[in-house]
């Protein structure tokens, strides 16, 4: 066991360029990957890094052995973690990544029951709009929209992400009540600037007779976080797209109104990314089949549909 952790820890230390990066990927100390990538250097009786104050460098033996071992790494570590329990049962750290909101509305509330089912598994959830890499940061498992497929990532859909337009009722007996989406165009809108792109964005809307439009609103607010475009709202400081999960609990209180109820825009899936299933480790399997079963039965792919809430 040695040599496998001074193996990760030296595969960990050559992707990142710094023992201090791969020990932060490892939740070790640099001190600790330093001393287990000498004691493997030592039993291989090679260099495998040229280290100076100021980086990290293979050798030209440290390139060969990193290309030899680093597929067979992840291999070995899968089916140590498929087979790793306490008790004949799942265990280990659930490292998993999730949007605030989201998480905070509907995971959350799962925890309790998850962890009374798989004691010997300890949750460490991440709560962050960043997409993250899954196998370079030693994620488990993310859930989320608009990831992008990376090489050994698949993605299981959870539901749709329907987006819907929103106001509070004060602004709404303020303003008035849009009756079409060129309407909007006189609103005052709260609109959100793509962190990546900085672009402001845009929604392309479509009716249930199959009519489409597509929506520019005079920016009253611009936010980067879809969190913030929902407190907005609240505040009545104008119009707001947002995704039905994000709006739903606040529309069933009344504090805010949908805008034109037969319009939404179709943000794509909401999905549980996680490495491909071959060696997937049985708390990770756990908890997909977990979160894939409490979603079906609390129905929450149909309520997260535009045409559920009014």
């Amino acid at each position: 066991m040695h040599t496998l952790v001074g193996l990760e820890s030296f595969v960990r230390a050559a992707e990142s360029g710094s023992f201090s990066a791969g020990a932060r990927r490892l939740g070790l100390t640099p001190a600790a990957v330093s001393k287990n990538v000498a004691r493997l250097e030592a039993l291989l009786g090679v260099r495998l890094f040229q280290r100076s104050t100021r980086k990290l460098v293979l050798t030209e033996a440290g390139e060969g052995f990193l290309a030899a071992v680093r597929g067979g790494l992840e291999t070995v570590r899968g089916a140590i973690a498929s087979v790793s329990s306490a008790g004949g049962q799942p265990a280990g750290v659930l490292k998993i990544s999730m949007a605030p909101g989201f998480g905070l509305d509907y995971l959350v509330p799962l925890l309790k029951g998850f962890v009374e089912r798989y004691p010997a598994v300890v949750p460490d959830w991440h709560f962050d709009n960043r997409q993250v890499d899954l196998i370079a940061e030693g994620f488990d498992a993310a859930v989320g929209g608009g990831v992008e497929l990376t090489p050994g990532i698949v993605a299981r859909e959870l539901a749709r992400a329907h987006v819907i337009a929103v106001a509070s009722p004060a602004y709404l007996a303020r303003a008035g009540k849009p009756k079409a989406p060129a309407d909007l165009q006189r609103h005052d809108g709260i609109v959100m600037r793509s962190s990546l792109s900085g672009r402001i964005r845009t929604w392309g809307l479509r009716n249930s007779a199959g009519e489409q439009a597509t929506v520019e609103m005079r920016p009253r607010v611009i936010l980067t976080e879809p969190d913030a475009i929902t407190r907005a709202a609240l505040m009545g400081l104008g119009v707001g797209f947002v995704a039905v999960p994000h709006a739903l609990p606040h529309l069933k209180s009344r504090a805010l109104r949908r805008v034109l109820p037969d319009w939404h825009a179709d943000a794509g899936p909401i999905s549980l990314y996680f490495p491909a299933p071959k060696l997937m480790p049985a708390k990770t399997r756990v908890f997909v089949d977990f979160l894939v079963a409490e979603f079906r039965r609390l129905d929450l792919a149909r309520k997260f549909l535009a045409a559920s809430v009014v």
